[in-house]
This record gives structure tokens, C-alpha cells and sequence, in this order.
């Protein structure tokens, strides 16, 4: 059992944005008024919220949404240590409960910057019966993102992964520091100061502000990837007012943000074995997973030197593309077969030999992203800069970044030296604070859910994440590969998870789940 948002169907969308180069809930209207009363949660709601609901904003043409799913707007400071100067507004979503309602149950997909008005009702197709009765599941366009005052800083590229900063194929960096350095000035010049606040901290912020609103006393949470960032400072910041909190796939706060792209290289050499033994098991790129690596690496190194048009496309495929889609497709266990099939197909674009199966995969992987009406097309790019960048100060010592680089081309060749390489982040404005340090003063309401082979958030994350939160947490580690750990095999860990959401049952030992089918 795998959620939408965390499967294939994530996974191809991403892939999908990575290799293609204020409008707000105006559909909003005053209708099914507040929670009623006598629906309180078991944890004690306070008060009756006085939110309206009603009409979503419009998705991206082809995109299903549950007809169930309500929308409203709550209104936050940009700058929270001044609540009397300029506003924008936050978009929320929710999916009642269907049956006792216990409370709210907050739901973050991760990103930096994915938005998340949809995650409720991508859940609740996914979720148990007994999750989905007990909880309203509430989602949120984080401040910036999506139709929550979209920010925009102008830029060609419209997905995270287009900002990777891929060395060139002889090691330099040259064109990444001006790359970053052009980034970071066209940011400034457009957005301004403004972009300063639209940081994970002041996103915690908004949260909090939303629980005000929905009339609760405590929330729950579920985050997925950078989500456990924004629940971790949410709890720290606010610890009184959780209720039960589920971070899977973990970042360490401790270590944000270049610090936890550093381990991008372990985490992807720890996790690339999954995927050669299923190549080699179908024949593609050799027949033992040792030589499916070899054989990789010969092929990105010659689409760094030679990329090669993708018929049918106006893309061309090079090294960085190549490994943007292995990244992607390397999140679930699903889609292992489909990457499979994505390497056959790079080596007939690049020998001439195309296929018509190979015609599949160039339509289904190569396929630029839908538009979503009101939302800028580089949002997502914008807001995972403002939200790296603006949440820790980076180093601008370029002579450092290079030798890096170097340093991790020839101990970690899958990566090709990008996680250590130079950002825009270099060349940001400072952080308007400190990152929020995440500590054990709370109540013992926490589940970490980490796998032991996540290229995106690595083990040694997970396990810094559990350290930092001493006694209020539990960590549930699997013998798995992947970034998703909820309905991705292990009945071990789907078990402990809804057992804790439902019955609040979270054992004061670490668990260790290696049932995984």
C-alpha cells in the first residue's frame, strides 16, 4: 500500500518537471461554517473555529482531486515579529473525518516547496479505514508555495532538480559559481527582501496560527522528507500543542540544508544497488549488478560530454538529466523496473537503436510538467531556494566548494561531485535567524519512520533526527531502500504507525522492522 503522493505517480511527475526545461482561493465560499461542537477531539479542542469552507483553487489540467476536499484561507504576517505589518494569506485544505473524530491530523508531502492542498485526499485513498475516520486530514500550500501567496523570482527552470549543480564532464565549477551567482541577484532583484521570510521557522509559525483557526488545542502531524523538518521545529517550537507526530523519511536538523545535501553521495551509493540488481535481473545494462553500475557511470559520463536529442522532444539528454530521473525514480520500490526501462531507453537515444517501447517511455518520462492555473511556473524552483537558502547561512568560500567537488567525484562517482558543489545559496542574503534547534523538551508523542537505504534523506539523518529529539521519540527503522516507509512492505512499520495515530500507543524502545516484502 503506497500513497499517491509517495509512489510512481509522484515519482514520474517529478521526473516529468526535472527534465522539462497572488492568486488565491478565489473560488473560496462561505459554507460548511466550523466544526460543530459536539465533534470536539478527545484531545480537547478549545474553541469553535470560525473558518468558512469551501471551493478549492483549480488543479493542473489531468490532475484527479477528491470531491470531498474543502479549501478556506487564513491570513499570517509575513514577518511574524511584526503581526501588525503586511499579511499574506495561507491556503488550507481538509478532509472530515468519516467517522469518531478524534482531531486533525496535519499532512506535509515534503519537498522543499511541494505544495499540499491534495495531500488529504491522495491520503485517504491510501490510509486505513481506521485513520481516516478518526482524523479530519488537513493539508496546506506552505506560505510561498503553490496558491499560498506564490512567490516568483522569474527563472527558466521550473523544477528543483533543474537547479542541481552538476559539474562540468572535465570537474569545473566555473560555470556553477556563475550559474548560482546569476541565480541568487535575479532572486534579489525581483523578489527583494520579502523572500527573506518565507522560511521553514516562520512556515511553523504559520502552522501554529492555522491550529488557532481550526479551534485546536494540539494537532497531529504527519511529515514526509523536508516535512519532518517542518514538524521537528514545529514541535520544538511549540511542543505543548502536538498531539501525535509521525516524520518519515528524515532531515537532520541539525545539519541543514548543505549539510544534508553532502550525504546525498553515501545515500545514493547505499541505495543504487536496489536498482542494478533489477536492471541485471531484465538484462539492461549487464547482467550482474556490478556491471549495470559500470555501465551507468560510462553512459552519464558520455552524456556530460555528448548530450543527445530525444526524439520527438525539444530536450536534449545529458549527464545531469540522466541522473536527475535516476534520483527520482530511485525514491520508490515501484518504480524500480520503470528506471530499468529508462536506462534502456537513454542507451538507444544515445546508439541510435530506438524502439517502439523506448517511444513509451520518451512520452511518459520526458513529458513536460502541466501548468497549474495561478501558480507561477518556477515556484517550486523559487521556493525551494528561499526555503534552502533562507533557513541557514552557507559558506561563500568558492575555492572550498571546488575542492569539494573534487574530493567527492572520486570517492562518490554517482553523483559526479553536485551535492558538495556551489548553490546560489552562496550568494544569498543572510537568514533573518538561526535555524531552530530541535530538542527533547516535549512529551514522548514522536514516531520517526526512517529506511535504512533512502538516498534522499539518509539513514545517518534519520538517526541524528531521533538523537536530536531524545526522549520524545521513537525510531522505527527498516531494512528497506527508498524514501518512502508507510505501505512500502514492511507490515512491522505500518502496524507501529497506525497503532500510535489511533490507539496513541508509542513504545519507549527503538524498533527494528526487517519483514519487508
Amino acid at each position: 500500500m503506497g500513497r499517491t503522493n509517495g509512489a510512481g505517480a509522484l515519482a514520474l511527475r517529478r521526473v516529468a518537471m526535472a527534465v522539462a526545461a497572488s492568486a488565491l482561493v478565489a473560488g473560496v465560499t462561505a459554507c460548511d461554517a466550523a466544526y460543530e461542537e459536539e465533534n470536539a477531539a478527545a484531545n480537547g479542542t478549545a474553541t469553535k473555529s470560525a473558518l468558512a469552507w469551501g471551493d478549492c483553487p483549480p488543479t493542473a489540467p489531468g490532475v484527479t482531486r477528491d470531491p470531498r476536499l474543502t479549501c478556506t484561507a487564513v491570513e499570517v504576517p509575513l514577518n511574524h515579529t511584526d503581526p501588525d505589518g503586511r499579511k499574506i494569506d495561507v491556503v488550507v485544505s481538509k478532509l472530515a473525518a468519516t467517522g469518531d473524530r478524534r482531531g486533525v491530523l496535519v499532512v506535509n508531502p515534503g519537498g522543499p516547496a511541494l505544495p499540499g492542498l491534495d495531500t488529504p485526499g491522495q491520503w485517504a485513498a491510501e490510509l486505513p479505514e481506521s485513520v481516516v475516520d478518526s482524523y479530519d486530514l488537513v493539508g496546506f500550500d506552505p506560505r510561498g508555495v503553490g496558491h499560498s501567496t506564490p512567490q516568483s523570482c522569474g527563472l527558466e527552470v521550473t523544477d528543483p532538480a533543474g537547479l542541481f549543480p552538476y559539474p562540468a564532464a572535465d570537474g569545473s565549477i566555473d560555470a556553477n559559481v556563475a550559474v548560482a551567482r546569476a541565480t541568487a541577484g535575479q532572486c534579489a532583484d525581483t523578489i527583494g527582501d520579502d523572500l527573506r521570510y518565507f522560511t521553514t521557522a516562520n512556515t511553523a509559525r504559520d502552522l501554529d496560527l492555522i491550529r488557532e483557526e481550526l479551534g485546536e488545542e494540539k494537532i497531529s502531524y504527519w511529515g514526509q522528507s523536508y516535512g519532518t523538518y517542518l514538524g521537528a521545529v514545529y514541535s520544538t517550537l511549540h511542543p505543548d500543542r502536538t498531539d501525535r507526530i509521525v516524520l518519515e523519511g528524515n532531515v537532520d536538523p541539525g545539519n541543514v540544508w548543505a549539510g544534508e545535501a553532502a550525504r546525498w553521495s553515501k545515500g545514493l551509493a547505499d541505495r543504487f544497488p536496489d536498482a542494478a540488481k533489477v536492471a541485471a535481473a531484465q538484462g539492461v545494462l549487464g547482467s550482474t549488478p556490478d556491471e549495470v553500475a559500470d555501465a551507468y557511470l560510462a553512459l552519464a559520463e558520455r552524456l556530460d560530454r555528448e548530450p543527445a536529442p530525444v526524439p520527438g522532444t525539444q530536450v536534449s539528454l545529458n549527464g545531469a538529466m540522466l541522473r536527475n530521473v535516476t534520483y527520482a525514480l530511485l525514491l520508490d520500490n515501484e518504480t524500480l523496473p520503470v528506471l530499468a526501462q529508462v536506462w534502456k531507453t537513454a542507451t538507444n537515444i544515445v546508439d541510435g537503436t530506438l524502439t517502439a517501447a523506448d517511444a513509451d517511455v520518451i512520452k511518459q518520462v520526458f513529458a513536460g510538467a502541466p501548468a497549474v492555473p495561478g501558480v507561477p511556473a518556477d515556484n517550486q524552483a523559487t521556493m525551494f531556494l528561499a526555503l534552502t537558502c533562507g533557513d541557514a547561512t552557507w559558506s561563500h568560500d568558492v575555492a572550498d566548494y571546488a575542492a569539494r567537488v573534487r574530493q567527492d567525484r572520486e570517492e562518490w562517482p554517482l553523483t559526479a561531485g553536485m551535492p558538495r558543489n556551489i548553490w546560489p545559496c552562496a550568494f544569498w542574503p543572510e537568514p533573518v535567524e538561526d535555524p531552530v534547534t530541535a530538542n527533547d523538551e516535549g512529551p514522548h508523542n514522536v514516531m520517526v519512520l526512517q529506511n535504512h537505504r533512502d538516498h534522499a534523506t539518509s539513514w545517518e539523518s534519520g538517526v541524528a533526527l531521533r538523537e536530536a529529539l531524545g526522549d520524545r521519540a521513537t525510531l522505527v527503522g527498516v531494512d528497506n531502500g527508498g524514501h518512502y516507509v508507510f505501505g512500502a512492505g514492511s507490515a512491522c512499520a505500518d502496524e507501529a504507525t497506525v497503532e500510535f495515530l489511533t490507539g496513541g500507543d508509542l513504545p519507549g524502545d527503538d524498533i527494528e522492522c526487517t519483514d519487508v516484502t
